[in-house]
């Protein structure tokens, strides 16, 4: 273990950790909230503009400026496709603020959305949702927008520390604030301490400890881990986005389980099972334009009453459509299906439900503040926006929003507060010895153990869930955890030592692979993403209740909190007119 003189020290103001949406975002908003000769520094495990999963975003971004459409009905939308467990205050302040950031991304970001031949946004259909009110860039949305939010942060003075991996959240002394950072400068194999008075942590979910996963292979839950380690509550930890159309192409390509996007169901497309039959309508009245959870349960049923292995999963068709109308509207989608031997515009394309999102995280008000003083959190690793399912769109509409919401709040927060904080050496040691276990251990097989890991939590904590399912999950996730512990890797030359990172990162996978089975458990009914066949029923919703995962120690917890309904309350609406109508509420 090195020295702690050895490990680089290095001091700021405002840190951010991750590089998508929410902190580019925020470092802009922090540029203009905080006091003048505030240092602000953005750290990322890759590079900037490089990785993450922003630049991942095909489908688009909702916003409410359709005809017909208004902030109260997005809100609804998402409560309702959240299956009454969002928190309001931040669904609404997500849903309001929409309309903000899309015009700050095109007046002052230069993002450039489609558009009517009038000059209006075009907004295309979204499952789950009763207005068009999905902005994009044809099906590139995402590269649009990080590569503009990209250009405007490279033009400022912030200081930038890429390729570096967060490892440790650090405390001060006496655990009543965050000190800091706690990095692994992947380029030189080096520890770096960097002190702040405020961070955001904004480094993506990314689920990808199942067998088919969307998410940007440098995402495997760092922020959370490192959350549970500090002892932070996280909600609704069970609640894992799956995209019903991931790309089949193979165990030979890493195209597998890439998102072929909403749009495409909203456009009309069709799912096809394995006898040639149309199905959705037989699980939903909305068909394949049901949400996300809806339509990933009925294709894995279909899957499990098929018996040829030649064939895992569905298909999806847009033939019908017309071909060159397909290739016209679908570009990038068309062009993906292509590199992977289908033809998306007129021929059918095999897809299979895939991890996309996670909609659980850390627990923080509606201004991004979690329960540690200098602390703040935004995008996919903060819980309570979506609830138990995220409407497709709303995605990166929070990364932006929280992101923004996060830069405002720090710059405000850092002109009152002191000195930086001293960090608890105990617990810095403890997260640097922990990092390099490894490097005593014999080295082993990683990617055997991951591909262990990403079936046992796509067979038993996946789509469709069983008590005894789950149990199965915990022991396969120990006997993995156990494993790992054993496994080692040759530490003599740490720098870009990517097996010590594949390490690293099932460590990761794992710690919160069991939050997610353990929180699983304690839902004894079925919501959203969340489909427990042995409680099928989505429970009283006027008594909704959200989980709570807490470690202490090394042992998870899990507890319930009431949601609390602030805005609106089952079996009403919220009007424009700000008046409850009441309704009958789909569960």
């Amino acid at each position: 273990m090195p020295r702690q003189a050895d490990i680089d020290r290095h001091d700021t103001d405002i840190l951010i950790l991750g590089t998508g949406g929410a902190g580019l975002f925020a470092a802009l908003h922090a540029r203009q909230s905080a006091p003048p000769g505030t240092k602000i520094t953005i750290a990322v495990k890759g590079l900037i503009g490089k990785c993450g999963c922003t630049r991942m975003v095909q489908g688009g971004y909702n916003v409410a400026l359709g005809p017909g459409d208004s902030v109260e009905r997005h809100f609804m939308d998402t409560i309702q496709g959240g299956k009454w467990l969002p928190d309001q205050d931040m669904a609404w302040k997500l849903c309001e603020q929409a309309v903000v950031r899309v015009r700050e991304l095109e007046n002052e970001i230069g993002c450039f959305f489609d558009r009517e031949s009038d000059g209006h946004l075009h907004h295309k259909a979204f499952a789950g949702q009763t207005a068009d009110r999905t902005v994009h860039k044809g099906d590139l949305t995402g590269i649009e927008i990080i590569n503009r939010l990209m250009e405007q942060v490279l033009s400022r003075p912030i200081e930038r520390l890429q390729e570096h991996r967060a490892i440790g959240l650090i405390p001060n002394r006496d655990g009543s604030a965050l000190a800091g950072v706690l990095f692994i400068d992947m380029r030189a194999g080096k520890f770096r301490f960097v002190r702040a008075k405020t961070v955001l942590m904004a480094t993506g979910g990314g689920p990808t400890m199942y067998k088919y996963h969307t998410p940007s292979g440098d995402k495997t839950m760092d922020g959370l881990a490192m959350a549970l380690r500090l002892g932070l509550p996280l909600r609704d930890m069970e609640m894992v986005q799956f995209h019903p159309t991931g790309l089949l192409a193979g165990d030979h390509t890493r195209m597998t389980g890439t998102v072929l996007e909403e749009g495409l169901r909203g456009a009309g497309g069709q799912l096809i099972n394995h006898s040639g039959q149309r199905f959705m309508f037989d699980y939903d009245q909305k068909g394949e334009r049901a949400t996300r959870d809806v339509v990933s349960r009925g294709i894995y049923t279909e899957m499990r009453k098929n018996n040829d292995p030649e064939q895992e999963g569905v298909f999806i068709s847009m033939a019908h459509l017309g071909p060159d109308n397909v290739r016209r509207k679908f570009k990038g989608m068309v062009k993906r299906c292509a590199d992977s031997g289908f033809d998306l515009a007129a021929g059918k394309v095999e897809v299979v439900p895939t991890a996309h999102y996670f909609m659980g995280g850390v627990i923080v008000d509606s201004d991004t503040r979690t329960a540690i003083e200098g602390l703040y959190v935004a995008g996919e690793d903060a819980g309570g926006a979506h609830g138990s399912n995220r409407l497709g769109g709303n995605g990166v509409a929070n990364s932006t929003v929280y992101g923004g919401v996060a830069g405002d709040t720090m710059g405000a927060d850092i002109r009152k507060m002191g000195a930086l904080r001293d960090a608890d050496e105990t617990v810095l040691a403890a997260e640097i010895e922990r990092a390099l276990r490894p490097s005593a251990k014999k080295p082993g097989h990683i990617l055997g153990l991951r591909q262990k890991l990403q079936t046992a939590m796509w067979d038993e904590v996946g789509v469709m869930r069983t008590e005894a399912g789950m149990k199965r999950g915990l022991k396969h996730i120990a006997e993995i955890g156990d494993e790992l512990l054993e496994t080692g890797v040759d530490g003599s030359n740490l720098a870009f030592n990517l097996t010590w990172h594949d390490w690293l990162n099932m460590a990761s996978l794992t710690e919160v692979s069991e939050v997610i089975a353990r929180a699983g458990l304690a839902r004894e009914n079925s919501r959203g993403a969340h489909f427990r066949e042995d409680f099928p029923e989505p429970g009283d919703l006027e008594s909704s209740y959200f989980t709570v995962a807490r470690q202490t120690g090394d042992t998870v917890g899990v507890g319930r909190e009431q949601v609390k309904f602030s805005i609106v309350k089952p079996g009403e609406t919220v009007l424009p007119e700000g008046e409850p109508e009441t309704l009958v509420a789909q569960p």
